[in-house]
């Protein structure tokens, strides 16, 4: 029986996915690391790990969050800098040598590491209350019918998203809720609005009032490479998607 799984990803699994898979008696581990530090920082191993959490540093390897939350990194695992690169490697220390990870985290009490969210994906609202786009777009894209999520709210006293179908489960939606599956004709129908508006409802439980998602609105299509919408590795370049379709987030704020 397989104990333990070790996961190597882009990004975080979801917490009750991780308990769920426990409760099935396969036991997922999470790490953490950059290219830049050589793989691996911080590890849950099967005799100390807290679900939630990317783990304790490793041996030799030191964390600590800095003032506006980034979390820093030194040690022996740290490379020493990019290949004749002067400027890019000044910027990515700090003055006392901690290299910047560009994500922000917590540390608790025990050591454990837990990543809320990128530093450049950071929105900063209205009211001067900092929200981390990452990690609750990331809960939108667990939703059945969601491939991709854009948060929106720079400068704006609420959050909105876009949302893009995914399409191997448009016939499943489509028949659902009784429409055409085509996600141009399904993008403007109420019924497939009030069917995401329940999904969208269940992730906002899980976030505090000001990280919560107020209004939505699906595109008629999805993001691609093609398009410029998406790296190579299908992460989401959010600037371009910003200017793309700014119109259609300012119009969720009409």
């Amino acid at each position: 029986m397989l104990e333990a799984l070790f996961a190597q990803r882009a990004a975080p699994i979801a917490q009750d996915v991780l308990e769920f898979f426990d409760a099935c008696g396969v036991l997922i581990l999470e790490g953490y690391g950059m290219t830049e530090t050589t793989a691996a920082a911080t590890l849950n191993t099967k005799e100390r790990f807290r679900f939630g959490t990317v783990g304790q540093a490793l041996p030799g390897a030191e964390l600590a969050i800095a003032e506006d939350g980034e979390v820093l990194m030194r040690g022996p695992h740290v490379f020493r800098g990019y290949f004749r690169d002067e400027d890019a490697t000044s910027e990515t220390f700090t003055e006392d040598g901690w290299l910047r990870s560009g994500d922000l985290g917590s540390i608790d009490d025990d050591g454990y590491l837990r990543i809320t969210g990128r530093k450049k994906d950071l929105i900063i609202t209205s009211s001067g209350k900092n929200v981390s786009a990452a990690n609750l777009e990331s809960a939108l894209r667990e939703i059945r019918w969601v491939s991709q999520a854009v948060v929106y709210g720079d400068n704006h006293p609420y959050l909105v998203a876009v949302l893009t179908l995914d399409g191997d489960e448009v016939p499943a939606l489509a028949a659902r809720v009784g429409v055409e599956a085509d996600p141009a004709v399904m993008a403007k129908d109420e019924r497939v609005h009030a069917e995401l508006a329940r999904e969208v409802e269940a992730v906002n439980a899980r976030f505090a009032r000001i990280e919560q998602v107020k209004r939505f609105t699906i595109l008629d299509r999805d993001l691609t490479q093609e398009t410029g919408e998406l790296t190579p590795t299908m992460k989401v370049k959010r600037a371009v998607v910003y200017r793309e379709f700014g119109d259609v987030f300012d119009a969720l704020y009409e």
